[in-house]
């Protein structure tokens, strides 16, 4: 035994110095040679053309001349962090063929070691300007990215296929942009343009204007003026999508208009373009901008409109931005260039108030009738009773969700949260409504806080204003005293067991289960081809059996199902939406398990869900008799 402790110790003193000496190298410094953005005027005009008529391939090619102040170390950037997109979005994989050149001499770039958005040039004594040659490579496939050309339309982001001087803030880069289109087509942008044929010359702008405007173009378009300063530009895969449209489904986009003005008051744009896409073959989009927004909707969104009821709160809330994001903006997510990152920490104000608006011009403008909206706050409601997430996860949290998870699909959503701050947002601004009519006795509301935050501005003002989350609280202060900064701190900052649902309480309304869908609830699943038992069995699935969502904690989740799986049979038959809603209501008050088959791979294996309680659908009940808060909300002004 001695002998062996005494070699052991002799094997540790001869080996211990050796792991001392392992090889530990130093990290090579980062040296930043970007040059920071300055407020300062860029000394030229840029010059973009843009050749987008190869529809087959999706192709963009372009040729950008840039005047260059000095000879010598110079730095172009491609936009990373974009407006509306809440994270570091542009993409740069997609740019190909890069060459830079002073005359017919070719100069040779190097790329960012660091910042993979940034080209490092020599400029030679004595050039003026210099001519860069690219090609944005769109996606031909879903897989690849969005899809932005399609056989009859596409959309053109000038972000996509444009360079930029670093050292500059963006809006003191002037840039005047050409762009010719396929023959015959017509494109429409927020900004100003001459038409020669199928090219189209841009008022020249600052680069964050241009960025700023983006470019729906097709052969299959009408305009339908909605006031003397909003137009609707329809584009559409074929053209008796556009013939559809009635003078009553106009007239609702008229009365959008007007609602929304009359809300906040003055108008942030000198003129503002709905850019509306109907296609099953470009990909879809919800984008805002300061003097137009991008729409992607469905291709029945005019020939249906009785049952396209998903695509109709679209419209409201992009248009709300142009106030509430555009005009009025987050003042850390504000930046002067599009390398700097956006700090994304008010977004519960930038999209979770705009998706409040949202749904309430959509109803005050008959976009969406009253019950219909009622339905989808439910449908809010609910999911948010649901997300048991908010145990670990408060709701400012998820303000970081475009950058930590860049909108990929989750497996576990309810618990890992995700950009919550729009709906849940949206109950936290119903409640703030809440209180006001609570504390004023009915005398003002919510929208006396909208007039006072968004409409104090100059009327056709499209720069930014800037505001912080004292702002807001001083602004609710202004229209009623209260623990404002209490108020919100509790509902961001903290986690809670409890959905922030007392904006439906206080104001006359409250949610409840029943077991029957709504007419919207009806309309949600269908429009998406889905079964929705999220507040009975606690999962979704499509209609052929495959599971897109299992509620954390839920009867599914305990059984051990997760969206990785297929339903193959339910109750020894074979599966189907109908059947699974069957057995949910056959169990009820039963003893006997829902038992289902199912599919994950190439194994399969049995499932017994132990619940009992029936089938449960949201709706919003009505506690009061007589005129609600929640009433008035929704009424048009």
């Amino acid at each position: 035994m001695r002998r062996t402790l005494a070699f052991a110790a002799l094997l540790l003193a001869t080996t211990a110095p050796a792991a001392a000496q392992l090889s530990a190298p130093q990290p090579v410094p980062i040296v930043d040679t970007i040059p920071a953005a300055r407020d300062i005027d860029y000394p030229g005009t840029l010059r973009l053309t843009i050749d987008a008529t190869d529809v087959e391939q999706g192709i963009f090619r372009a040729t950008e001349t840039i005047p260059v102040a000095q000879a010598g170390h110079m730095v172009l950037l491609y936009p990373a962090w974009l407006p509306g997109k809440h994270a570091e979005r542009g993409e740069i994989e997609k740019l190909t063929g890069l060459t830079f050149r002073a005359g017919d001499t070719v100069i040779p770039w190097v790329r960012d070691a660091v910042d993979v958005y940034a080209f490092h040039i020599v400029v030679p004594e004595g050039v003026e300007e210099i001519t860069a040659e690219f090609q944005f490579t769109s996606a031909v496939s879903s897989n690849q990215g969005r899809i932005v050309v399609a056989p009859s339309m596409m959309n053109l982001q000038f972000p996509s296929m444009s360079l930029y001087p670093a050292g500059y803030f963006t809006r003191r880069i002037p840039i005047s942009a050409t762009v010719t289109y396929p023959e015959g087509w017509t494109a429409v942008s927020g900004l100003p343009a001459t038409r020669d044929g199928s090219t189209y010359t841009y008022e020249t702008a600052s680069y964050q204007v241009l960025v700023d405007s983006p470019v729906f173009a097709g052969a299959h378009y009408r305009e339908w003026e909605l006031s003397d300063r909003v137009d609707l530009n329809a584009f559409a895969d074929r053209p008796e999508m556009l013939e559809a449209a009635t003078p009553e489904m106009i007239a609702a986009h008229r009365r959008l208009v007007d609602q929304a003005i009359k809300l906040f008051g003055t108008q942030p744009y000198d003129q503002y373009e709905f850019l509306v896409a109907l296609t099953d073959e470009m990909g879809g989009i919800g984008l805002e901008h300061h003097r137009s927004s991008e729409n992607g909707v469905g291709v029945d969104y005019f020939s249906d409109w009785d049952n396209a009821l998903g695509d109709r709160d679209l419209l409201p809330h992009e248009f709300v931005h142009s106030w509430n994001g555009k005009y009025r903006r987050g003042a850390d997510l504000w930046t002067p260039d599009f390398r700097m990152p956006m700090r994304d920490t008010l977004l519960w104000m930038y999209e979770g108030q705009t998706q409040f608006w949202g749904y309430l011009l959509a109803a005050r403008s008959g976009m969406l009738s009253k019950d219909q909206v009622l339905g989808a706050l439910a449908n809010v409601a609910a999911a948010y009773d649901a997300r048991v997430g908010r145990r670990w996860r408060p709701l400012i949290d998820t303000t970081h969700d475009p950058i930590v998870a860049a909108r990929r699909p989750k497996p576990w959503t309810s618990w890992q949260r995700a950009e919550d701050y729009y709906n849940e947002g949206l109950l936290v601004w119903l409640e703030a409504d809440a209180k006001i009519r609570e504390l004023t006795n009915g005398r003002k509301s919510i929208d006396d806080f909208a007039s006072a935050f968004f409409g104090s501005g100059r009327d056709g003002d499209y720069g930014e204003v800037t505001y912080t989350f004292e702002d807001v609280v001083a602004t609710l202060n202004g229209v009623v005293e209260a623990d404002w900064t209490e108020f919100l701190t509790e509902r961001l900052m903290q986690t809670s067991d409890q959905a922030p649902l007392a904006g439906f309480t206080e104001n006359g309304y409250r949610l409840v289960y029943t077991d029957e869908p709504t007419p919207w609830f009806r309309n949600y699943q269908s429009s998406r081809n889905i079964a929705d038992h999220s507040y009975s069995l606690g999962l979704v699935t499509s209609r052929s059996g495959g599971i897109s969502a299992v509620i954390w904690d839920s009867p599914a989740f305990e059984a051990g199902l997760d969206v990785a799986d297929d339903i193959i049979a339910v109750n020894g038959n074979a599966w189907s939406a109908e059947a699974l809603t069957e057995a949910v209501r056959a169990a009820q008050g039963g003893t006997e398990p829902i038992r289902l088959l199912v599919k994950s791979g190439e194994r399969y294996r049995e499932v017994a869900i132990d619940y009992h309680n029936g089938l449960r659908y949201p709706r919003l009940e009505k506690t009061v008799s007589g005129v609600a808060g929640l009433d008035r909300l929704l009424a048009p002004r």
